[in-house]
């Protein structure tokens, strides 16, 4: 992509608007937050205090509206806390230039790091380093330095408290997380019914996982019916899956085909209702007849061998679906071990956080990448601003560090979205000082209009938040005792210096995904193979075999998945010429590990008893895989094509008579099928990249 239509891209990117749920309780409840701070602050310490504490409960309610699995008074008191030490330690160096540039370095590449433990801490880092860089301003003396700090942690805290006395849908993400999951498993059972090797996306799988992981008082607290359905959810894929693959015992057409779309569609809508239930917190309405066709005895007439074994565990299954959707409980209880997922305690995170910043502290890395960007870009626009003529040095850093990214079109989206919303909101919020000549409660009583629309309209486009934001701060600051006559120009171009300088700095020191393809392609070669192996080491050896491997090599392999996917959609933006793999050739690549990926699933679906015997030659196949999965990663990153002809050689083996030195016992015909169709997928991988698109 040139870079012409990658900036028309991110443009047009940073302008979109989309429909989305509101959540008009939740917005009320954090602009009520903020109108008690600031009207007490008002009353009893006047209007600069206001303008702090009324950053802090704003800023506060931001991050309870992050995409975060923690209980959102954690969230607001973090922010609240945060934001007040920030404040603090950059009023005490703001005096000596040098000093408070080196405090704003440190600081900000803090916030940069902290991406490495994902991107709700980045956010909100980020944000309280950018208001900071306007509270300093505020006040006059350490010890009313000190109040301030005080007020914007008491914002923090009273809107901590609000949460707690006035809940909105308590438990309602882990609620439509859970949710999604099922939905997506019930649309995957309706798509089976058409298509019988549809693939799975597993994003909303791994969603209500991190969702489930909770913190020994959510333990305590959380709902029956969010115990256990999210497990029984994953281990339904692949009984969906190989209950409508053709490969493995349903012919394509005639009566088995025909009872198996029932039994899909019927699946499909005990999902939906579970999905339903659960979200909404009601009763499970089932339709009888759909319980009818799972439970019926002719199940066991129509459909034999694989496919029985399928539609009974499909049976169970959902039958414990509905009664955890009920909240009451499982047939058989699940082990703690697997369905208690313990989310660390704040004390016990921040090892965890040091240690994510530490492994990315290494060259290449995105988020280093990250954090050195945005440290440079806001003690340059700081140290541009204090030395143009229009005050309000803080304008240009602080537009910079909100809007800058790890990921390229995040960076220009939101710097071109950032510059249009302060145009709008600055020019609104102008026009009505103007007309109305407000004083300090009635400007502040507009400040909070202002932030109860950006946290209703806040996740409609951050263009329509930016206009909410700028306003809110003109208003904030006016209050405070802020110039109205100069807000118009010397932030509209205070705002179009700092996002230039975000823009600028990725061109200069970017960290382009597109040459990482391969890279990422290669782990989930790697990932996904050694989830097969694992598969098969478990067919090999079914007494000493270990659930819990099976489990993490999948997991692992999901995690490789969406890395890949999420480095292939930030490279389709970047204005750089595919040196590591070519859009044709990635498409099929990705296709062929989806199917290696489902056919192994398949395979982990009807895993043998403990009491069955070995599967021959499945500890030799396992082996082979193992060994090529290495080499073919590595064939992958040195742009080369993999070879898989250590696993053919192995499987040819079954094929040749008893009497040959060379010949190996064969597995079964079900077990068989699979490997063969294991090693359809390798070939496939490795076609992908024999043309020359393939080599780039």
């Amino acid at each position: 992509m040139s870079w012409l239509r990658a900036l028309k891209e991110t443009a047009r990117s940073g302008f979109r608007i989309e429909r989305r749920r509101l959540e008009p309780l939740v917005a009320v409840r954090g602009a009520a937050g903020l109108a008690l701070v600031v009207g007490f602050s008002l009353l009893f310490f006047g209007p600069a205090i206001a303008a702090s504490s009324a950053f802090g409960a704003y800023q506060a309610a931001v991050a309870t509206f992050q995409r975060s699995w923690r209980p959102r008074p954690v969230l607001a008191l973090v922010s609240g806390a945060s934001l007040a030490v920030s404040t603090f330690v950059g009023y005490v160096t703001v005096t000596h230039t040098v000093l408070f540039v080196l405090v704003l370095v440190v600081w900000t590449f803090a916030a940069g790091m902290s991406w490495a433990a994902g991107s709700t801490g980045g956010i909100i880092a980020g944000s309280n380093v950018a208001i900071m860089l306007v509270t300093v301003t505020l006040p006059t003396s350490v010890a009313n330095a000190a109040g301030h700090a005080a007020m914007m942690a008491v914002g923090g805290l009273v809107q901590a408290s609000l949460i707690v006395l006035f809940p909105v849908r308590r438990w309602g993400a882990q609620r439509d997380a859970l949710a999604d999951a099922l939905a997506a498993e019930a649309a995957y059972a309706r798509r089976l019914r058409h298509d019988p090797v549809a693939h799975f996306d597993p994003v909303p799988l791994m969603t209500a996982r991190s969702a489930a992981a909770v913190t020994p008082a959510q333990a305590r607290s959380r709902p029956a019916e969010l115990h256990g359905a999210r497990k029984i959810a994953e281990r339904l894929r692949p009984v969906l899956a190989s209950l409508a693959d053709p490969a493995l015992g349903v012919p394509p057409e005639g009566l088995e085909r025909a009872w198996v779309r029932e039994l899909l569609a019927a699946a499909g809508h005990v999902l939906e209702a579970a999905a339903r239930a659960i979200r909404h917190g009601e009763p499970v309405h089932v339709d009888p007849t759909d319980l009818g066709v799972l439970r019926t005895p002719d199940n066991e007439v129509i459909l034999t061998g694989p496919p029985r074994r399928a539609a009974e565990r499909l049976d169970v299954l959902l039958a414990d679906v509905l009664e955890i959707a009920e909240g009451t409980g499982t047939r058989v209880p699940p082990r703690d071990d697997l369905e208690t997922h313990r989310r660390p305690t704040l004390l016990r995170l921040v090892p965890v956080v040091l240690a994510a910043m530490r492994r990315e502290l290494r060259r290449g890395s995105p988020v280093l990448r990250h954090a050195v960007r945005v440290s440079v870009v806001s003690a340059a626009g700081y140290l541009m601003g204090t030395a143009l003529p229009l005050g309000h040095a803080y304008w240009a850093p602080m537009t910079a560090v909100m809007v800058m990214r790890p990921e390229f079109s995040q960076t220009y989206s939101r710097s071109v979205a950032r510059f249009a919303g302060t145009l709008v909101g600055v020019g609104v919020a102008t026009g009505l000082v103007q007309g109305l000549e407000p004083d300090a409660r009635l400007a502040a009583a507009l400040a909070v209009v202002c932030a109860l629309l950006n946290y209703l309209l806040m996740r409609t486009g951050y263009v329509v938040s930016q206009v909410c934001v700028a306003a809110y701060v003109v208003f904030l600051l006016g209050m405070a005792g802020d110039d109205w006559s100069q807000t118009v120009p010397e932030r509209i171009l205070l705002t179009l210096v700092g996002g230039l300088l975000a823009m600028v700095s990725y061109a200069l020191y970017p960290a382009w995904e597109t040459p990482r393809l391969r890279t990422r392609l290669a782990d989930w070669l790697s990932t996904d193979t050694g989830y097969a192996a694992t598969v098969l080491e478990y067919y090999a050896d079914p007494a000493a075999g270990d659930l819990d491997d099976v489990r993490k090599a999948l997991l692992t392999t999901r995690q490789a998945r969406v890395a890949w996917q999420e480095a292939l959609e930030n490279a389709q933006h970047e204005p750089v010429r595919h040196r590591g793999i070519s859009r044709a050739a990635a498409d099929e690549a990705q296709d062929a590990l989806a199917q290696l990926g489902r056919v192994a699933m398949l395979l982990e679906a009807h895993l043998p008893s403990r009491t069955a015997g070995p599967s021959p030659g499945a500890a030799e196949l396992a082996a082979a895989l193992r060994r090529t999965a290495d080499q073919g990663a590595k064939a992958v990153r040195e742009r080369r094509v993999p070879d898989w002809e250590q696993v053919r050689r192995v499987m040819a083996r079954w094929e040749l008579p008893e009497d040959d030195p060379e010949s190996r016992p064969a597995p079964d015909a079900f077990l068989r099928d699979g490997t063969r169709m294991l090693v359809e997928a390798l070939e496939e991988f490795s076609r992908a990249f024999e043309g020359p698109a393939g080599k780039s």
